[in-house]
């Protein structure tokens, strides 16, 4: 279920007391190169399922948190379409931490400081289970999907 040589986070914390099974993946990783496909070829996973978890913000200045894989990138007409939205556009890199609890590298979709609307990609759906970011920079977690749905209180959705 669990590898213990990795620092428990709050994203394992909310699986654990959620009774949801996951494994944890470590690699090295370096300021440069903090983006998922790196945290992919780093760790050995296979690179159509690790997902990187993206933080928007709309006109009305609601949040919104996107999970796609690590190769694709949001679709703008799509992601307004999902969330109602006029606009809608990345938020700043130091907006980051105080909205997340996040570094970038490290942002999970688990574990928020808040909860904001959430979104992964159907995509997901099509695997038996996918990597997201374990809160920390050099972790991955390998969860089914359906139990990060239900875990983030998300919804399939298209947005690539």
């Amino acid at each position: 279920m669990k590898n213990d040589r990795a620092m428990k986070t709050n994203a394992m914390r909310i699986l654990e007391s959620l009774s949801i099974t996951y494994e944890i993946h470590q690699y090295e990783w370096d300021e440069e190169h903090l983006d998922a496909i790196h945290a992919a070829e780093s760790a050995g996973l296979e690179l159509e399922r690790v997902y990187k978890t993206i933080v928007m913000r709309n006109s009305d200045k609601d949040v919104f948190v996107f999970c796609l894989p690590a190769e694709f990138e949001i679709s703008l007409k799509k992601a307004r379409a999902v969330t109602a939205s006029k606009e809608i556009d990345l938020i700043k890199l130091t907006e980051l931490q105080p909205l997340t609890g996040y570094i970038r590298g490290g942002c999970s979709p688990l574990g928020m400081r808040k909860h904001y609307p959430t979104f992964i990609s159907e995509l997901a759906a099509l695997e038996e289970t996918i990597y997201v970011s374990g809160g920390m920079r050099g972790v991955q977690i390998e969860i089914k999907p359906d139990d990060l749905v239900k875990a983030t209180a998300a919804e399939y959705a298209d947005f690539v």
